[in-house]
Formats: structure tokens, sequence, C-alpha cells
């Protein structure tokens, strides 16, 4: 057994922004984070505004924090476990990312039709639906999951609008 240290540690480091540096360097150690994100859970463990705006800008600028790849890591992890776009794009937009960059990683997502063939086919079964209602039992849980029309009909085969037939020219 070591023996016993009987005298406090002494920090010589007397850089004000240490420790709200090493607590942003842990947290992004254990998973990707909006700079949003970061200032939120940084702040919420007691450090100052200004010093977290300071290492925040200082991690966006060596690229250790970077919303573009957090965005495609959360989009890749989302879609697949079968949510849609829309769904995606909200839980974005609550994390703090700006519109050019969710659209952005959006594109660059999974084609968001055949991810909707795939979720409909896991839930329901390879068969279309043969009814109306059906369809629309599973046009319901496919925008749930968060999905747009265009998607849902793609997935579910529905005619734009059934009772009139195609538009006339």
């Amino acid at each position: 057994m070591p023996p016993r240290r009987l005298t406090p540690e002494v920090s010589l480091d007397t850089d004000p922004l240490s420790a709200p540096r090493k607590a942003a360097v842990s947290l992004l150690a254990r998973r990707d984070l909006t700079p949003h994100l970061l200032a939120v859970r940084l702040r919420g463990r007691g450090f100052e505004a200004a010093a977290v705006a300071e290492i925040i800008r200082e991690l966006s600028a060596s690229g250790v924090l970077n919303e573009a790849r957090y965005a495609q890591n959360f989009i890749a992890y989302h879609a697949g476990r079968g949510q849609g776009p829309v769904r995606i794009a909200r839980e974005l937009r609550e994390a703090g990312l700006t519109e050019a960059a969710i659209e952005a990683a959006l594109a660059d997502g999974p084609d968001w039709r055949a991810l909707a063939r795939q979720v409909r086919r896991g839930r329901f079964g390879a068969a279309e639906p043969s009814s109306w209602p059906e369809r629309a039992r599973q046009a319901r849980f496919l925008q749930y999951r968060g999905f747009s029309a265009d998607h849902i009909r793609a997935a579910t085969g529905a005619d734009p609008d059934p009772d009139t037939g195609p538009p006339e020219p």
C-alpha cells in the first residue's frame, strides 16, 4: 500500500480557462456535441458564460467541435433506427444547429424514400396495404416516425388523389 499524502495537492495551473476546457474535452471525449449543447452542459456545471464562449470558440477553431460531423453522425444513427428526415431535422434544430447545416446534412443522408419503404415493410410486412383504412394506418405510423408525405406515398403505394384520377392536361 502506497503511503498517504498528508498535504493537499496544489494546482500550479493559473489559467482561468483550464477547468472549463478540461470539462469540455471530457464531455466531447464521450460523444459529439453541438456548440449549443456543449454550452448548456458547461453552464450547467457552473462555468461562467464568457469562459464557456471562449472555450467553444477555441474548440471550433481547432476542429474538435464540428457541427457538420455532429449532424452526419446524428443522421446516420437515427436513420439506422428507422426515423425520417422531418423528425431528425426537428431534433437537430433543438440541438442548436442552423437550418443550412441541417439541410446540407439531410441532403447527404440516406435515400429517404427507400428507408420509408424499409421501415414500412419491417413493421407491416412485404404486401402493400390493400385498403384505404390500412393505408391510412400505415401512413400515420410513418408520419410519427418522421417521414414526409412524399416518402409515405412512395412507401405505401398511395395515389395522390384516387377519386379523381390523373389531372387533365
